[in-house]
């Protein structure tokens, strides 16, 4: 039985308030093919295939992403968990990572939607991959949450609360 060195696990959770109802939101952000629309350009993101139906659970995405140095990486993600409405979890199967589990999950609050991504990643590479994690890697992944939260503020508006 392997075992998971979690003093190596890294999270990042990311609240997101819109201005939208949860099924807009759900709508959205469900539909796989809107990851480029809300990815940084730089990362050169290209569905290969799997975004063309509506997601469901067992779901595999296939992706190249350009995350460092210009050189294209193959991602393969599956859709491990969907509770309608509610939330999804996509998990890495191949790409730069060890462990990618995100989770994705959506309430409804006065006059819109909080939206909370939690993502879990291990980097591979053992010792040297802990090293590069807040060189490297940290600042990749919250510059990347932080152009979506700018992206979809410009897809949906600012929300603005109780009006």
């Amino acid at each position: 039985m392997s075992t998971i060195n979690t003093t190596t696990m890294h999270i990042l959770k990311r609240v997101t308030k819109l201005p939208i109802s949860v099924h807009e939101a759900w709508e959205f952000f469900s539909s796989p093919k809107n990851l480029q629309t809300i990815t940084p350009p730089y990362m050169g993101f290209i569905i290969k295939s799997g975004a063309d139906v509506a997601m469901y659970q067992g779901m595999l995405i296939r992706y190249t992403v350009t995350p460092l140095l210009g050189i294209p990486l193959d991602w393969v993600t599956e859709i491990t968990h969907v509770a309608d409405m509610k939330f999804f979890v996509d998990e890495q199967r191949v790409g730069p990572y060890a462990i990618w589990h995100h989770e994705h999950h959506f309430k409804a609050i006065p006059n819109g939607v909080e939206m909370t991504d939690i993502v879990s990643y291990k980097l591979p590479f053992g010792f040297i991959g802990t090293l590069l994690e807040p060189f490297i890697v940290k600042g990749k992944v919250e510059e990347i949450f932080n152009y979506r939260n700018k992206k979809m503020g410009e897809l949906f508006g600012e929300y603005k609360g109780l009006v």
